[in-house]
Protein backbone atom coordinates (compact mmCIF):
# COMPACT_ATOMS: atom_id res chain seq x y z
CA UNK A 1 0.00 0.00 0.00
CA UNK A 2 1.44 3.72 -0.69
CA UNK A 3 1.40 6.44 1.93
CA UNK A 4 -1.25 8.92 1.11
CA UNK A 5 1.73 11.80 1.35
CA UNK A 6 4.33 12.09 -1.76
CA UNK A 7 7.53 13.92 -2.28
CA UNK A 8 8.16 16.52 -4.81
CA UNK A 9 9.22 13.43 -7.39
CA UNK A 10 5.24 12.41 -6.63
CA UNK A 11 6.70 9.21 -5.22
CA UNK A 12 5.06 7.56 -1.88
CA UNK A 13 6.17 5.58 0.89
CA UNK A 14 5.67 1.55 0.50
CA UNK A 15 3.60 0.69 3.59
CA UNK A 16 3.35 -3.31 4.91
CA UNK A 17 -0.68 -3.81 5.94
CA UNK A 18 -0.08 -6.06 8.47
CA UNK A 19 1.60 -3.36 11.19
CA UNK A 20 1.89 -0.45 8.81
CA UNK A 21 5.88 -0.49 8.20
CA UNK A 22 7.83 0.91 5.60
CA UNK A 23 9.21 -1.61 3.28
CA UNK A 24 12.73 -1.46 1.99
CA UNK A 25 14.88 -2.92 0.07
CA UNK A 26 17.81 -5.29 0.96
CA UNK A 27 20.19 -2.49 1.89
CA UNK A 28 17.43 -0.80 4.36
CA UNK A 29 16.44 1.83 2.13
CA UNK A 30 12.61 2.94 2.17
CA UNK A 31 11.15 2.00 -1.27
CA UNK A 32 9.12 4.54 -2.72
CA UNK A 33 6.89 4.53 -5.90
CA UNK A 34 4.48 6.45 -8.06
CA UNK A 35 1.00 5.36 -8.21
CA UNK A 36 0.77 3.81 -11.88
CA UNK A 37 3.76 2.03 -10.74
CA UNK A 38 1.84 -0.34 -9.51
CA UNK A 39 -0.97 -2.35 -10.53
CA UNK A 40 -4.13 -2.32 -8.25
CA UNK A 41 -4.66 -5.75 -6.56
CA UNK A 42 -8.58 -7.19 -6.56
CA UNK A 43 -9.96 -6.51 -3.04
CA UNK A 44 -13.09 -7.99 -1.47
CA UNK A 45 -14.89 -6.29 1.30
CA UNK A 46 -13.13 -8.29 4.07
CA UNK A 47 -10.10 -7.11 2.64
CA UNK A 48 -10.88 -3.74 2.29
CA UNK A 49 -12.21 -3.74 5.83
CA UNK A 50 -8.65 -4.71 6.73
CA UNK A 51 -6.65 -1.49 4.94
CA UNK A 52 -9.75 0.92 5.98
CA UNK A 53 -8.08 -0.40 9.96
CA UNK A 54 -4.78 -0.25 9.31
CA UNK A 55 -4.51 3.06 7.82
CA UNK A 56 -7.26 4.75 10.78
CA UNK A 57 -5.18 3.25 13.18
CA UNK A 58 -1.67 4.53 11.48
CA UNK A 59 -3.16 8.10 11.71
CA UNK A 60 -2.41 7.39 15.44
CA UNK A 61 1.05 7.80 15.31
CA UNK A 62 0.92 10.79 12.96
CA UNK A 63 3.21 13.06 14.15
CA UNK A 64 1.08 16.30 13.74
CA UNK A 65 -0.74 16.18 17.42
CA UNK A 66 -3.95 18.03 15.87
CA UNK A 67 -4.40 15.45 13.27
CA UNK A 68 -3.86 12.51 16.14
CA UNK A 69 -6.79 14.57 17.85
CA UNK A 70 -9.03 14.30 15.06
CA UNK A 71 -7.87 10.50 14.33
CA UNK A 72 -8.69 9.57 17.71
CA UNK A 73 -11.96 11.18 17.87
CA UNK A 74 -13.33 9.73 15.14
CA UNK A 75 -12.22 6.39 15.33
CA UNK A 76 -13.62 6.71 19.51
CA UNK A 77 -17.02 7.89 17.72
CA UNK A 78 -16.91 4.06 15.98
CA UNK A 79 -17.17 2.45 19.23
CA UNK A 80 -15.65 -0.26 18.37
CA UNK A 81 -13.91 -2.67 20.57
CA UNK A 82 -11.20 -3.84 18.76
CA UNK A 83 -9.69 -0.17 18.56
CA UNK A 84 -9.51 -0.45 22.60
CA UNK A 85 -6.20 -2.10 23.28
CA UNK A 86 -4.58 0.33 20.18
CA UNK A 87 -6.04 3.01 21.99
CA UNK A 88 -4.35 2.17 25.66
CA UNK A 89 -1.45 1.20 24.17
CA UNK A 90 -1.07 4.47 23.03
CA UNK A 91 -2.37 6.28 26.12
CA UNK A 92 0.96 6.18 28.08
CA UNK A 93 3.32 6.58 25.19
CA UNK A 94 1.10 10.09 24.23
CA UNK A 95 2.10 13.48 25.42
CA UNK A 96 -0.14 16.05 24.03
CA UNK A 97 -2.69 16.87 26.68
CA UNK A 98 -5.07 17.29 23.92
CA UNK A 99 -4.26 13.76 22.39
CA UNK A 100 -4.61 12.43 25.96
CA UNK A 101 -7.69 13.79 26.36
CA UNK A 102 -9.19 12.36 23.36
CA UNK A 103 -7.59 9.17 23.91
CA UNK A 104 -9.19 9.22 27.43
CA UNK A 105 -12.60 10.08 25.97
CA UNK A 106 -12.67 7.40 23.09
CA UNK A 107 -11.74 4.62 25.50
CA UNK A 108 -14.76 5.79 27.59
CA UNK A 109 -17.18 5.96 24.75
CA UNK A 110 -15.96 2.47 23.62
CA UNK A 111 -16.60 0.97 26.73
CA UNK A 112 -19.99 2.61 27.06
CA UNK A 113 -20.67 -0.09 24.32
CA UNK A 114 -19.86 -2.81 26.46
CA UNK A 115 -22.54 -5.20 27.34
CA UNK A 116 -20.91 -5.47 31.08
CA UNK A 117 -22.80 -2.85 33.42
CA UNK A 118 -19.36 -2.98 35.58
CA UNK A 119 -17.78 -1.95 32.54
CA UNK A 120 -19.97 0.58 31.06
CA UNK A 121 -20.92 2.42 34.40
CA UNK A 122 -17.84 3.38 34.88
CA UNK A 123 -17.08 4.49 31.79
CA UNK A 124 -20.06 6.75 31.58
CA UNK A 125 -19.37 8.61 34.71
CA UNK A 126 -15.65 9.10 33.09
CA UNK A 127 -17.01 10.84 30.09
CA UNK A 128 -19.20 13.15 32.64
CA UNK A 129 -15.90 13.77 34.46
CA UNK A 130 -14.33 14.81 31.39
CA UNK A 131 -17.47 17.16 30.38
CA UNK A 132 -17.54 15.52 27.02
CA UNK A 133 -19.20 17.02 24.28
CA UNK A 134 -18.34 15.03 22.10
CA UNK A 135 -19.84 12.08 23.92
CA UNK A 136 -22.88 13.83 24.72
CA UNK A 137 -25.28 12.50 21.55
CA UNK A 138 -24.28 8.52 22.46
CA UNK A 139 -25.31 9.29 26.54
CA UNK A 140 -28.82 11.12 25.35
CA UNK A 141 -29.50 7.62 23.16
CA UNK A 142 -27.81 5.48 26.09
CA UNK A 143 -30.13 7.44 28.84
CA UNK A 144 -33.03 7.06 26.59
CA UNK A 145 -32.28 3.12 25.76
CA UNK A 146 -31.61 2.39 29.74
CA UNK A 147 -35.18 4.41 30.72
CA UNK A 148 -36.74 1.96 28.26
CA UNK A 149 -35.34 -1.17 29.75
CA UNK A 150 -34.27 -1.33 32.93
CA UNK A 151 -33.69 -4.69 33.24
CA UNK A 152 -31.39 -5.12 30.26
CA UNK A 153 -28.95 -2.14 31.35
CA UNK A 154 -29.42 -1.91 34.79
CA UNK A 155 -30.34 1.23 37.58
CA UNK A 156 -26.53 1.88 38.01
CA UNK A 157 -26.14 2.70 33.92
CA UNK A 158 -28.84 4.56 33.84
CA UNK A 159 -28.28 6.85 37.17
CA UNK A 160 -24.69 7.08 35.59
CA UNK A 161 -25.79 8.24 32.46
CA UNK A 162 -28.50 10.53 33.97
CA UNK A 163 -25.79 12.44 36.12
CA UNK A 164 -23.39 12.45 33.06
CA UNK A 165 -25.73 14.34 31.00
CA UNK A 166 -27.00 16.82 33.32
CA UNK A 167 -23.44 17.84 34.05
CA UNK A 168 -22.17 17.44 30.48
CA UNK A 169 -25.43 19.48 29.66
CA UNK A 170 -24.70 22.12 32.76
CA UNK A 171 -20.95 22.45 31.43
CA UNK A 172 -21.89 23.54 27.01
CA UNK A 173 -24.90 26.09 29.18
CA UNK A 174 -21.64 27.68 31.50
CA UNK A 175 -19.95 27.76 28.09
CA UNK A 176 -22.39 29.11 25.90
CA UNK A 177 -23.23 31.82 28.69
CA UNK A 178 -19.44 32.43 28.89
CA UNK A 179 -19.00 32.38 25.02
CA UNK A 180 -21.63 34.87 24.79
CA UNK A 181 -20.60 37.34 27.50
CA UNK A 182 -17.18 37.51 25.10
CA UNK A 183 -19.27 38.23 22.19
CA UNK A 184 -20.85 40.81 23.79
CA UNK A 185 -17.89 42.64 25.12
CA UNK A 186 -15.95 41.65 21.55
CA UNK A 187 -18.91 43.66 19.81
CA UNK A 188 -19.53 46.23 22.31
CA UNK A 189 -15.77 47.04 21.83
CA UNK A 190 -16.15 47.54 18.16
CA UNK A 191 -18.75 49.75 18.79
CA UNK A 192 -17.00 51.88 21.04
CA UNK A 193 -14.13 51.64 18.86
CA UNK A 194 -15.72 53.08 15.87
CA UNK A 195 -18.16 55.77 18.14
CA UNK A 196 -16.01 57.15 19.97
CA UNK A 197 -14.76 59.64 17.24
CA UNK A 198 -18.42 60.37 16.53
CA UNK A 199 -18.59 61.29 20.43
CA UNK A 200 -16.12 63.62 19.75
CA UNK A 201 -17.27 65.10 17.05
CA UNK A 202 -20.59 65.23 17.48
CA UNK A 203 -20.76 64.85 21.23
CA UNK A 204 -18.04 67.67 21.82
CA UNK A 205 -18.68 69.84 18.84
CA UNK A 206 -22.12 69.17 18.24
CA UNK A 207 -21.50 68.39 14.55
CA UNK A 208 -23.92 66.45 12.63
CA UNK A 209 -21.35 64.09 10.70
CA UNK A 210 -22.93 61.79 8.21
CA UNK A 211 -19.33 61.16 7.04
CA UNK A 212 -18.49 59.50 9.70
CA UNK A 213 -18.56 56.22 8.58
CA UNK A 214 -16.48 57.23 5.54
CA UNK A 215 -13.85 57.98 7.90
CA UNK A 216 -14.28 54.78 9.28
CA UNK A 217 -13.57 53.36 5.80
CA UNK A 218 -10.65 55.70 5.34
CA UNK A 219 -8.96 53.42 7.74
CA UNK A 220 -9.62 50.47 6.35
CA UNK A 221 -8.55 50.99 2.92
CA UNK A 222 -5.25 52.63 4.90
CA UNK A 223 -4.79 49.47 6.40
CA UNK A 224 -5.42 47.60 3.08
CA UNK A 225 -2.74 49.31 1.28
CA UNK A 226 -0.29 49.36 3.94
CA UNK A 227 -0.92 45.57 4.15
CA UNK A 228 0.02 45.63 0.05
CA UNK A 229 3.10 47.36 0.61
CA UNK A 230 4.06 44.93 2.73
CA UNK A 231 3.63 42.33 1.06
CA UNK A 232 5.69 43.86 -2.32
CA UNK A 233 8.41 44.33 0.44
CA UNK A 234 8.54 41.18 2.44
CA UNK A 235 6.69 38.70 0.82
CA UNK A 236 3.10 37.37 1.90
CA UNK A 237 4.02 35.84 5.01
CA UNK A 238 6.56 35.94 7.78
CA UNK A 239 7.83 38.66 10.67
CA UNK A 240 7.78 41.36 8.03
CA UNK A 241 4.29 40.76 6.39
CA UNK A 242 2.78 40.27 10.11
CA UNK A 243 3.90 43.81 11.35
CA UNK A 244 2.03 45.54 8.63
CA UNK A 245 -0.97 46.06 10.97
CA UNK A 246 1.02 47.97 13.69
CA UNK A 247 2.15 50.09 10.19
CA UNK A 248 -1.38 50.71 9.86
CA UNK A 249 -3.16 51.85 12.77
CA UNK A 250 -1.42 54.80 13.08
CA UNK A 251 -0.73 55.91 9.48
CA UNK A 252 -4.56 55.24 9.80
CA UNK A 253 -4.69 57.59 11.92
CA UNK A 254 -3.07 59.99 10.44
CA UNK A 255 -5.07 59.37 6.79
CA UNK A 256 -8.24 60.04 8.47
CA UNK A 257 -7.50 63.13 10.63
CA UNK A 258 -6.11 64.36 7.68
CA UNK A 259 -9.05 64.10 5.58
CA UNK A 260 -11.17 65.33 8.52
CA UNK A 261 -9.17 68.10 8.63
CA UNK A 262 -10.09 68.77 4.90
CA UNK A 263 -13.97 68.48 5.68
CA UNK A 264 -13.55 70.92 8.81
CA UNK A 265 -11.52 73.46 6.90
CA UNK A 266 -13.37 73.22 3.46
CA UNK A 267 -17.27 72.62 4.75
CA UNK A 268 -17.84 72.25 8.31
CA UNK A 269 -16.03 75.78 9.45
CA UNK A 270 -19.09 77.71 7.89
CA UNK A 271 -21.58 75.57 8.75
CA UNK A 272 -21.27 75.76 12.74
CA UNK A 273 -24.50 76.53 14.29
CA UNK A 274 -26.44 75.35 11.14
CA UNK A 275 -26.96 72.00 12.04
CA UNK A 276 -29.21 70.90 9.60
CA UNK A 277 -27.16 72.16 6.66
CA UNK A 278 -24.15 70.37 8.02
CA UNK A 279 -25.76 66.80 7.57
CA UNK A 280 -27.16 67.49 4.47
CA UNK A 281 -23.62 68.63 3.69
CA UNK A 282 -21.34 66.04 5.25
CA UNK A 283 -24.04 63.48 4.03
CA UNK A 284 -23.61 64.80 0.00
CA UNK A 285 -19.12 64.35 1.21
CA UNK A 286 -19.92 60.46 2.29
CA UNK A 287 -21.32 59.86 -1.14
CA UNK A 288 -19.01 61.68 -2.69
CA UNK A 289 -15.93 59.48 -0.66
CA UNK A 290 -17.91 56.47 -1.08
CA UNK A 291 -18.07 57.17 -5.18
CA UNK A 292 -14.24 57.84 -4.82
CA UNK A 293 -13.25 54.78 -3.06
CA UNK A 294 -15.27 52.75 -5.40
CA UNK A 295 -13.78 54.00 -8.32
CA UNK A 296 -10.49 53.96 -7.39
CA UNK A 297 -10.47 49.93 -5.37
CA UNK A 298 -13.72 48.78 -7.46
CA UNK A 299 -16.89 47.69 -5.86
CA UNK A 300 -16.31 44.73 -4.70
CA UNK A 301 -14.88 44.05 -0.76
CA UNK A 302 -11.36 43.87 -1.08
CA UNK A 303 -9.26 41.17 1.35
CA UNK A 304 -7.12 42.05 4.34
CA UNK A 305 -5.66 38.94 5.74
CA UNK A 306 -4.66 39.38 9.52
CA UNK A 307 -0.96 38.66 10.78
CA UNK A 308 0.07 35.51 12.47
CA UNK A 309 -0.25 37.06 15.84
CA UNK A 310 -4.26 37.72 15.31
CA UNK A 311 -5.47 34.52 13.74
CA UNK A 312 -6.42 31.88 15.77
CA UNK A 313 -8.30 31.48 18.90
CA UNK A 314 -7.31 30.71 22.44
CA UNK A 315 -9.58 28.04 24.23
CA UNK A 316 -10.85 27.61 27.40
CA UNK A 317 -13.03 24.65 28.49
CA UNK A 318 -14.13 24.76 24.34
CA UNK A 319 -15.00 28.52 24.66
CA UNK A 320 -13.11 30.32 21.85
CA UNK A 321 -11.76 33.07 22.36
CA UNK A 322 -10.75 34.70 18.94
CA UNK A 323 -7.05 37.33 18.96
CA UNK A 324 -8.53 39.62 16.94
CA UNK A 325 -11.35 40.16 19.18
CA UNK A 326 -9.19 40.22 22.18
CA UNK A 327 -6.96 42.74 20.48
CA UNK A 328 -10.16 45.37 19.28
CA UNK A 329 -11.02 44.64 23.75
CA UNK A 330 -7.48 45.85 24.47
CA UNK A 331 -7.79 48.37 21.91
CA UNK A 332 -10.48 50.19 23.07
CA UNK A 333 -9.83 50.26 26.29
CA UNK A 334 -6.26 51.98 25.51
CA UNK A 335 -8.20 54.41 23.21
CA UNK A 336 -10.63 55.25 25.98
CA UNK A 337 -7.86 56.17 28.33
CA UNK A 338 -5.90 58.25 26.01
CA UNK A 339 -8.72 59.93 25.01
CA UNK A 340 -9.54 60.37 28.35
CA UNK A 341 -6.00 61.50 29.42
CA UNK A 342 -6.15 63.88 26.72
CA UNK A 343 -9.01 65.59 27.49
CA UNK A 344 -8.35 65.96 31.04
CA UNK A 345 -4.35 66.05 31.20
CA UNK A 346 -3.39 67.85 28.70
CA UNK A 347 -3.23 71.98 26.93
CA UNK A 348 -5.87 71.04 24.15
CA UNK A 349 -7.93 68.99 26.42
CA UNK A 350 -8.24 72.12 28.57
CA UNK A 351 -8.83 74.10 25.31
CA UNK A 352 -11.12 71.64 24.21
CA UNK A 353 -13.26 71.19 27.52
CA UNK A 354 -13.62 75.45 27.51
CA UNK A 355 -14.51 75.75 23.96
CA UNK A 356 -17.57 73.03 24.65
CA UNK A 357 -18.89 74.42 28.04
CA UNK A 358 -18.65 78.27 27.17
CA UNK A 359 -17.37 79.14 23.25
CA UNK A 360 -17.50 83.23 24.22
CA UNK A 361 -15.98 82.95 27.49
CA UNK A 362 -13.27 80.79 25.73
CA UNK A 363 -12.84 83.04 23.38
CA UNK A 364 -12.67 86.09 25.30
CA UNK A 365 -9.87 84.50 27.23
CA UNK A 366 -7.58 84.03 24.54
CA UNK A 367 -8.48 80.12 23.12
CA UNK A 368 -8.36 80.05 19.60
CA UNK A 369 -12.02 78.68 19.19
CA UNK A 370 -11.32 77.51 15.31
CA UNK A 371 -8.03 76.19 15.74
CA UNK A 372 -9.26 74.00 18.87
CA UNK A 373 -12.69 73.11 16.23
CA UNK A 374 -10.02 72.24 13.65
CA UNK A 375 -7.93 69.78 16.22
CA UNK A 376 -10.86 68.14 17.79
CA UNK A 377 -12.40 67.74 14.49
CA UNK A 378 -9.01 66.07 13.18
CA UNK A 379 -8.85 64.08 16.13
CA UNK A 380 -12.04 62.55 16.31
CA UNK A 381 -11.47 61.60 12.57
CA UNK A 382 -8.43 59.83 13.10
CA UNK A 383 -10.06 57.76 16.18
CA UNK A 384 -12.69 56.68 13.45
CA UNK A 385 -9.66 56.03 10.92
CA UNK A 386 -8.15 53.82 13.59
CA UNK A 387 -11.66 52.35 14.10
CA UNK A 388 -11.72 51.30 10.86
CA UNK A 389 -8.29 49.65 10.97
CA UNK A 390 -9.56 47.52 13.56
CA UNK A 391 -12.75 46.22 11.82
CA UNK A 392 -10.57 45.27 8.36
CA UNK A 393 -9.49 42.65 11.14
CA UNK A 394 -12.87 41.04 11.80
CA UNK A 395 -15.12 42.01 8.65
CA UNK A 396 -15.27 42.59 4.85
CA UNK A 397 -13.63 45.57 3.62
CA UNK A 398 -15.60 47.70 0.96
CA UNK A 399 -17.06 51.06 0.12
CA UNK A 400 -19.99 50.69 2.21
CA UNK A 401 -18.49 49.71 5.20
CA UNK A 402 -18.94 52.79 6.72
CA UNK A 403 -23.17 53.20 6.11
CA UNK A 404 -23.11 49.79 8.12
CA UNK A 405 -21.93 51.39 11.12
CA UNK A 406 -22.77 54.89 11.21
CA UNK A 407 -26.48 54.22 12.51
CA UNK A 408 -25.18 52.15 14.92
CA UNK A 409 -22.48 54.56 16.57
CA UNK A 410 -25.16 57.71 16.59
CA UNK A 411 -26.83 54.94 18.56
CA UNK A 412 -24.09 54.58 21.20
CA UNK A 413 -23.48 58.50 21.41
CA UNK A 414 -27.11 59.50 22.29
CA UNK A 415 -27.98 56.73 24.56
CA UNK A 416 -24.48 57.59 26.48
CA UNK A 417 -25.42 61.08 26.76
CA UNK A 418 -24.22 63.54 24.41
CA UNK A 419 -20.51 64.77 25.02
CA UNK A 420 -20.03 62.09 27.71
CA UNK A 421 -17.28 59.67 27.05
CA UNK A 422 -17.93 57.41 30.01
CA UNK A 423 -21.79 57.16 28.80
CA UNK A 424 -20.39 56.18 25.47
CA UNK A 425 -18.32 53.57 27.01
CA UNK A 426 -21.79 52.43 29.28
CA UNK A 427 -23.78 52.57 25.84
CA UNK A 428 -21.22 50.31 23.96
CA UNK A 429 -21.42 47.46 26.68
CA UNK A 430 -25.65 47.65 27.50
CA UNK A 431 -25.87 47.73 23.56
CA UNK A 432 -23.05 45.09 22.53
CA UNK A 433 -23.84 42.73 24.94
CA UNK A 434 -27.93 42.92 24.78
CA UNK A 435 -27.68 42.56 21.21
CA UNK A 436 -25.60 39.39 21.45
CA UNK A 437 -27.93 38.12 24.33
CA UNK A 438 -31.08 38.86 22.19
CA UNK A 439 -29.62 37.30 18.74
CA UNK A 440 -30.03 33.62 19.59
CA UNK A 441 -34.02 33.97 20.43
CA UNK A 442 -34.70 36.94 17.95
CA UNK A 443 -32.37 36.71 15.14
CA UNK A 444 -29.91 39.56 13.91
CA UNK A 445 -32.53 41.76 12.52
CA UNK A 446 -35.45 41.22 15.40
CA UNK A 447 -32.96 41.54 17.56
CA UNK A 448 -31.28 44.64 16.59
CA UNK A 449 -34.92 46.09 15.72
CA UNK A 450 -35.59 45.43 19.85
CA UNK A 451 -32.07 47.36 20.79
CA UNK A 452 -33.18 50.17 19.06
CA UNK A 453 -37.08 50.01 19.91
CA UNK A 454 -35.99 49.82 23.50
CA UNK A 455 -33.14 52.53 22.85
CA UNK A 456 -35.93 55.01 22.00
CA UNK A 457 -38.38 53.83 24.69
CA UNK A 458 -35.57 54.56 26.65
CA UNK A 459 -35.17 58.30 25.76
CA UNK A 460 -38.27 59.01 26.41
CA UNK A 461 -37.52 58.65 29.69
CA UNK A 462 -34.14 60.20 30.15
CA UNK A 463 -33.99 62.29 26.60
CA UNK A 464 -30.56 63.60 27.83
CA UNK A 465 -28.96 59.50 27.96
CA UNK A 466 -27.49 57.82 30.50
CA UNK A 467 -25.33 60.59 31.54
CA UNK A 468 -26.34 64.21 30.55
CA UNK A 469 -23.39 66.80 30.70
CA UNK A 470 -23.45 70.49 29.69
CA UNK A 471 -22.62 71.23 26.35
CA UNK A 472 -22.58 73.93 24.26
CA UNK A 473 -25.19 71.87 21.69
CA UNK A 474 -27.55 71.44 24.82
CA UNK A 475 -27.45 75.16 25.56
CA UNK A 476 -29.51 76.04 22.55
Amino acid sequence: MLDAQTDGDGLARALRLSDGEQLKDPAGKPLKFAANDLTAVDTTSKLRKAIKTTLDLFSLGNPNPKMRRDAVTKLGQEQNAEYLPFFEARLPKETDREVRRALEEAVALTRIADDDPKVRAPAIRRLGELRSINSLQFLQKLKKDAKADTAKFGQETLESVRKSVADIEFYISMGNLFGTAFRGFSLAAVLLVAALGLAITFGLMGVINMAHGELIMVGAYTTYVTQNLFRAKFGGSGAGFDAYFMAALPLAFLVSGLVGLALERGVIRFLYKRPLESLLATWGVSLVLQQVFRHIFGAANVQVNSPTWLSGSYVVHDVLFAYNRIFVIGFAVFIVLGTYLLLTRTSLGLQIRAVMQNRQMASALGVRTDRVNMMTFAFGSGLAGMAGACLSQIGNVGPSLGQSHIVDCFMIVVLGGVGNLVGTVCASLGVGVTDQILQPWLGAVLGKITVLAGIILFLQWRPAGLFAVRTRSLEG
